[in-house]
């Protein structure tokens, strides 16, 4: 059965918001390299919606970086699931929309053949949290306390506290810390 992993930056104090962070060269190379091992990624609509067209575009248009381009490149080589009931259509023909049962669909995904699973964002995962249905967490913590912001599980009531196991971590120049911990 493949792995579902859940990556995604956070401030000290939890804010899992986009805006009150910085992502620099190296946690972009950092996410390209996980982006480059999955072979499937799955998010929400708004999660979506603030990836595409930003990376596919910026690839069209290479102005940024070279790991800029690079993680563009790895995000757009990867099959997509976006779980809404209100998107219409994409454009992306590796993008497929799903508006029914999250479960139901995470857990075919997981039978599948293919190498790991790649979930984004905040709402999406903390259902899949709540399901029981992710098997590794990846936390790349910034040197920052936002003092506002939108949190992890925010209104999600877990069935049983979580047990988890660190199994890497990484320094950054910046002061951030990437944690990997899998599920026991």
């Amino acid at each position: 059965m493949r792995n579902l992993i859940y990556a995604i930056n956070i401030t000290l104090d939890g804010c899992v918001d986009h805006t009150k962070q910085q992502v620099d060269d190296e946690k972009l190379e950092y996410f390209t390299h996980l982006t480059r091992g999955v072979d499937v990624q799955v998010f929400g609509r708004k999660t979506y919606e603030l990836m595409v067209p930003y990376w596919p575009d910026l690839l069209k248009n290479p102005v940024e970086t070279k790991a800029h381009t690079e993680f563009a490149r790895a995000f757009v080589s990867t099959k997509k699931v976006v779980f809404s009931s209100s998107l219409g259509s994409v454009e992306d023909k590796d993008t497929r929309i799903v508006p029914g049962d999250l479960a139901e669909e995470i857990l075919k995904l997981k039978q599948e053949q293919g190498r790991s699973i790649l979930v984004g964002g905040v709402n999406i995962a903390s259902q899949l949290i709540g399901l029981g249905l992710v098997d590794e967490f990846l936390f790349v913590i910034g040197p920052v306390v936002a003092g506002e912001g939108r949190r992890l599980l925010d209104g999600v009531g877990l069935p049983q506290k979580l047990e988890l196991k660190l199994v890497e971590s990484k320094i950054f120049k910046s002061g951030s810390v990437a944690l990997r911990y899998w599920k026991q």
